[in-house]
This record gives structure tokens, C-alpha cells and sequence, in this order.
């Protein structure tokens, strides 16, 4: 499949690359928390979640009373969720066995 990306270049497939090194959760702690912002690693986090929310049909006021996030932002996040190149989808099918 060749999707269009907002940005690919070499430096980014390098850390990816590097990220597919990870082996364990500790391991994504150690390297995130050096990359990462705590807003930026929070945010990551709160974006996932609304992404499996969003999976499981909640609606919108379901997901804005459980998490506390706006309107705004969980609609932004649905937009990249149904109209991106189907990553957020792809991982949540993985971690519940769908794939």
C-alpha cells in the first residue's frame, strides 16, 4: 500500500527504524522519555485512547465526560482516525487479536 504521509523523510524512517528496535515497554520509557516532552508523551497517550474510544463507537459527549478532552480535540482525532492512512486502526485490530 503506498499511503501519502504529512512528512517522510530518511531521518524519521531512521527513527522509526530505531523505535522497531524497542523490545519491551521499560525499554519505550527510557528512549520516549529522552525524546519526549511529559506534555508530548501525555498527549501521545490521550490521543491513543480517544482513537480506541472512538473504535468502539463512544460517542463524542461519552468520550469528552471520560477523559475530560474537548470537543475540538477529540474531533481532530477522529478526523486523522477515519480519514488518515489507518494507523491508529491498525494497531488497535493488533492489540486486540483482530489482526
Amino acid at each position: 500500500m503506498n499511503h501519502r504521509y504529512k512528512v517522510q523523510n530518511e531521518q524519521i524512517d531512521k527513527l522509526f527504524e530505531a523505535i522497531l528496535k524497542l523490545r519491551n515497554v521499560e525499554e519505550c520509557y527510557r528512549f520516549f522519555d529522552d525524546l519526549c516532552t511529559i506534555n508530548e508523551l501525555e498527549a501521545f497517550g490521550q490521543r491513543f485512547e480517544v482513537a480506541k474510544m472512538l473504535y468502539n463507537h463512544k460517542t463524542y459527549q461519552e468520550i469528552e465526560r471520560e477523559t475530560g478532552i474537548s470537543a475540538a480535540t477529540i474531533s481532530k482525532i477522529s478526523k486523522s482516525f477515519s480519514l488518515g492512512p489507518g494507523g491508529y486502526e491498525l494497531l488497535i485490530k493488533r492489540i486486540n487479536g483482530e489482526e
